[in-house]
C-alpha cells in the first residue's frame, strides 16, 4: 500500500465550496479527516484540486473500444484514466441482441473487478430518424422483453438503457427499468413534448447528450428538449467539446437545468486519447479529422474524441461556467445519478481518493484513483 499523503496549498474544491491553501489527506485507499503521523507532506501550492471526473456514457478511447475484447476495454479505461475520468460507465453501440449480450457479459466481469462502474447500452432501441452512428439495419423497437434479456446478461451491471420512448413498448420499458434500479434516458428520438413528458412520468431521468440525435427546439413544438429541460427530475448530458454544441446551447441549458441538473460526458470512441484516422463504432467506420469523429459513409457526428479534463478546461476557460458549477457535472452529478455518491464524486473523507490536479490555467496535471497516482504530478 502507498504511504499515506497530505496534499496542501492547493485551491480545493470542496461540496461546501473552494478552500484557498486547502489540505486532502490520503490514507490508503481512501481520503481522512486525520493525518497518520508518518504521512508524506506534498505541496500542490499553485494547483486546483479536484474530485476524479465520472463519465456515464464513454464507448473508448486510446484507440480502443468497449465493443471489443477485455484487453480492449481495459486499454479504453486507462487511456481516460490518463485523462482524469476515474470511474468510467462503459457504453456500447447498437449490434444484433446476441453480440450486445455477449458484450455485457464480458463488461459485467470488468465492473465485478471494479475497472468500470457499470454498463450502458445505447441502443438497439432508438429511432431511425435520429440515429446518428448507429446502423439503422440493427434497430429494433423497445419490447420490455429484450429490454430485460439485456439486463439479465449484465449481471446486476446494467447502469444505463438509452431509448426512444415513443417507439411501441417505450413506456413500457421505461417502467421496466425503474423497476429493476436501472437508468431510463431519453435520447436518439425523434418524441414530441407530450411524449417526452409521458416518459419522465413513467420513470426516464436522464437525457442522452441533450439537444444531439433529437428533434430541435421549436416555437409552436417544443419537442423533447423543452420537456428534459423544465423537469426536475431529468438530469441532462451534454457534450462540451466545442462541436457538438454551441455555446449558446450549453448555456440554456445550465441557465434551465440548473449546475444541479448537469452531467458533462464524452461520448468519446475509440480516437479519444489516440488521434485521426480510420476506426470502427461497433459494425460502422469513422474518419477522425482534426479531432472530429465523422460516419464514412453519410458523414453523421460519430461520438467524440473528448476526454473529460478538455471538457473541465473548456467550461472555464471557454464557457465561463463557475469551477464550482463545472465540478458537480463532471463528479458530484454522475456519482448521484449511478448510486456511487457515497464513494466518489466529491473530496470529502471516508470516500475514494479520487483526484485530479490541475495548474492555475487547469490543465490536467495529476491523477490519483483510491490513492495510487495515475499520473504522477512529482510534487515535492
Amino acid at each position: 500500500m502507498a504511504p499515506s499523503k497530505v496534499l496542501t496549498g492547493a485551491r480545493v474544491v470542496l461540496p461546501t465550496g473552494i478552500a484557498d491553501g486547502g489540505r486532502v489527506i490520503v490514507d490508503g485507499t481512501r481520503i481522512a479527516d486525520r493525518a497518520p503521523a508518518d504521512a508524506e507532506t506534498l505541496d500542490a501550492t499553485g494547483h486546483w484540486l479536484v474530485p476524479g471526473f465520472v463519465d456515464i456514457h464513454n464507448h473508448g478511447g486510446g484507440g480502443a473500444s468497449f465493443s471489443g475484447t477485455a484487453e480492449d476495454a481495459l486499454t479504453a479505461v486507462r487511456a481516460h484514466r490518463c485523462h482524469g475520468t476515474t470511474t468510467v460507465v462503459a457504453s456500447t453501440v447498437t449490434d444484433d441482441m446476441g453480440v450486445l449480450a455477449k458484450q455485457a457479459g464480458l463488461l459485467s466481469e470488468l465492473a465485478e473487478q471494479g475497472e468500470i462502474a457499470g454498463i450502458h447500452f445505447e441502443g438497439p432501441f432508438i429511432s431511425p430518424c435520429r440515429k446518428g452512428a448507429h446502423s439503422e439495419a440493427l434497430l429494433r423497437h423497445p419490447d420490455p422483453a429484450e429490454v430485460r434479456k439485456l439486463i439479465d446478461a449484465a449481471r446486476g451491471h446494467a447502469k444505463m438503457v438509452t431509448l426512444a420512448t415513443e417507439l411501441p413498448g417505450g413506456i413500457d420499458s421505461v417502467r421496466l427499468l425503474a423497476e429493476h434500479g436501472v437508468i431510463a434516458a431519453i435520447g436518439h428520438t425523434d418524441a414530441t413534448y407530450e411524449q417526452t413528458l409521458e416518459a419522465i412520468g413513467a420513470g426516464a431521468t436522464v437525457a442522452t447528450h441533450l439537444f444531439n440525435a433529437m428533434p430541435t427546439l421549436g416555437h409552436r413544438a417544443p419537442g423533447p428538449i423543452a420537456a428534459l429541460l423544465q423537469d426536475e427530475r431529468v438530469t441532462v448530458e451534454l457534450i462540451n467539446d466545442g462541436v457538438h454544441l454551441h455555446q449558446a446551447a450549453l448555456e440554456l441549458a445550465f441557465h434551465h437545468a440548473g449546475a444541479a441538473r448537469v452531467a458533462f460526458i464524452t461520448d468519446a470512441m475509440d480516437a479519444a486519447g489516440s488521434g485521426d484516422g480510420r476506426y470502427m463504432l461497433g459494425p460502422l467506420e469513422v474518419e477522425v479529422a482534426d479531432g472530429v469523429a465523422r460516419l464514412v459513409e453519410g458523414g453523421s457526428i460519430a461520438g467524440s474524441t473528448l476526454t473529460l479534463d478538455r471538457a473541465f478546461r473548456r467550461a472555464v476557460t471557454v464557457d465561463r461556467l463557475p469551477v464550482e458549477d463545472v465540478v458537480r457535472a463532471l463528479s458530484a452529478n454522475p456519482a448521484r445519478l449511478l448510486g456511487m455518491d457515497d464513494r466518489v464524486g466529491s473530496l470529502e473523507p471516508g470516500k475514494d481518493a479520487d483526484l485530479v490536479l490541475l495548474d492555475e490555467d487547469f490543465a490536467l496535471k495529476g491523477v490519483m484513483r483510491r490513492g495510487e497516482w495515475v499520473v504522477d504530478p512529482l510534487l515535492g
